[in-house]
């Protein structure tokens, strides 16, 4: 873990401390929804903050960490302006909504919140789209220093990230994450997802994250191409199965 971090603050020291300051606010709101009243149907205010300044940290160091292959650095420094830009602005929104005891997504409730939520739907747009062209510059790379295995790993993984970020638009239509109920009510400690209804935010999550978990699995498994493109389908239709059944307003647990 120390060699970890001593290369991506070598290799990307905007994205390792921007992702570091993330973590910090992530404990900061863990210890909140402990010392702390307010809530927001049902459960802490301070929970969502704390969910997504850690998301946020996890996802910046992956990005940081996979872009260090990359030959075309001044893309790379764009995107990490980009990035930091877009993702401190959602924090900003989703912290200071949680300070006020109010909702940040799905809130059109008054003119003001209407509009935070529509610039946090435009800025991850453009964060996402940003991402996948990070995607696409690792397709058309065509030299590494990594086994290919692990590049495809990274080819997919942001693949897959980028359209399931997108499924976000579906929950943002709707103006809720839950299916057969309002949002709110009984869910799984921590992540908070539906225990009784249909709940958009698993798939949502699991496609986010194959960011980390195809990679991974290409390293920790495979040593042939074709294996590490068998498991990102599998992976896919996985999290397409959780999405299904998310709309269909049935519970995965």
């Amino acid at each position: 873990m120390a060699g970890f971090i001593e290369t991506l603050r070598e290799k990307n020291a905007l994205l390792f401390y921007f992702g570091l300051l993330c973590f910090a606010g992530g404990v900061v709101c863990a210890i909140l929804t402990k010392t702390t009243t307010l809530q927001i149907i049902g459960v802490s205010a301070w929970l969502k903050p704390a969910k997504f300044f850690v998301s946020i940290a996890i996802f910046c160091w992956s990005m940081g960490w996979y872009m260090q292959y990359l030959d075309d650095q001044k893309k790379v420094d764009l995107y990490n302006i980009v990035l930091v830009a877009g993702m401190l602005y959602e924090l900003i929104v989703i912290t200071g909504q949680a300070y006020r005891g109010q909702l940040s997504h799905f809130n059109v409730s008054t003119p003001m919140n209407g509009l935070l939520f529509t610039m946090m739907g435009i800025v991850i747009t453009i964060v996402t789209l940003w991402t996948g062209y990070i995607g696409y510059l690792f397709f058309a790379q065509q030299s590494f220093t990594i086994p290919m295995t692990l590049v495809w790993g990274i080819r997919l993984g942001i693949i897959i990230s980028v359209i399931f970020a997108f499924q976000g638009g579906i929950m943002g239509g709707m103006l809720r994450h839950t299916v057969g109920a309002p949002d709110g009510g009984p869910g799984l400690p921590v992540v908070n997802w539906s225990r009784h209804n249909g709940d958009m935010r698993i798939a949502h999550f699991l496609g986010l994250h194959a960011l980390q978990a195809i990679p991974l699995l290409s390293m920790a498994v495979s040593k042939n191409i074709n294996y590490v493109i068998a498991i990102a389908v599998g992976y896919t239709l996985l999290v397409v199965f959780t999405l299904v059944q998310a709309m269909q307003g049935k519970p995965l647990f």
